[in-house]
């Protein structure tokens, strides 16, 4: 087994990788050794945060406003494409291109969604069968079986709000009505309730336009030469 320079090998025995830096090998000891994670070579991926937010945002918005039923619209069918491929594909890459650069709630997040939406689009596809297989049942059996699919995403939507607490306000309140609408929609179908379903469409564009707004910031912010920057109220860090 290879050995550190002081003939020791407690680190590779405690799992701890660490670098020889160039200052060490040519003798100067004054350098101290750096962590693997220090020395690799930083991720060259840009910030995808954008590209899942405004994804994310835009669809929720189109769907928020069909369940106002803004102009009399009563079918969301036309989401579909949306959810498939702006909500669906376009959120599952920003969360692929957000583990490698190390951002696991990014990455968890924008996946999640991304999987949310094209599960969404699957009940509303016809062709799927989902809505078929229904046909010969009550009504209040796909509305309580859709409510049980809304009430499991505000349960991941709340347990992604606890991990939001100490990153920022913006991601704090986007998630907070986040989940109010997806419990909102869940009780409209649970209840049968036009006016909670209404409600929770009204929660979902003001969510949208939160989602929006943090979008826009992140971009802004990736941006040497932008025009200006958007406050997240980014809290402090703990010093230990």
């Amino acid at each position: 087994m290879a050995t550190h320079r002081n003939g020791s090998t407690g680190d590779l025995e405690k799992g701890e990788i660490r670098a020889t830096s160039p200052h060490q090998a040519l003798g100067n000891n004054a350098v101290l050794p750096v962590t693997y994670a220090q020395a690799v070579r930083p991720s060259r991926i840009g910030n995808p945060g954008a590209l899942g937010l405004f994804s994310f945002a835009s669809t929720t918005l189109i769907l928020s406003l069909y369940n106002i039923q803004t102009r009399g619209i009563t079918h969301p069918n036309v989401v579909v494409g949306m959810a498939i491929f702006c909500g669906g594909l376009a959120q599952l890459l920003a969360g692929m291109w957000e583990f490698p650069r190390g951002n696991v709630f990014g990455g968890t997040a924008f996946t999640s969604y991304g999987a949310f939406w094209m599960s969404y689009a699957t009940i509303l596809i016809p062709g799927s069968g989902v809505g078929a297989a229904y046909t010969e049942s009550p009504d209040s059996e796909f509305q309580s079986a859709v409510a049980i699919y809304l009430i499991t995403w505000f349960l991941v939507t709340f347990f992604l709000l606890i991990a939001a607490l100490r990153k920022n306000i913006g991601f704090i309140t986007l998630f907070a009505f986040l989940a109010a609408t997806f419990l909102l929609l869940a009780i409209g179908e649970f209840a049968n309730s036009l006016g909670t379903t209404k409600a929770g469409g009204v929660i979902g564009v003001v969510t949208a336009f939160i989602a929006y707004y943090v979008g826009l910031s992140e971009l802004l912010a990736a941006e040497d030469m932008a025009v200006a920057r958007l406050p997240l109220g980014i809290f402090n860090k703990r010093v230990n």
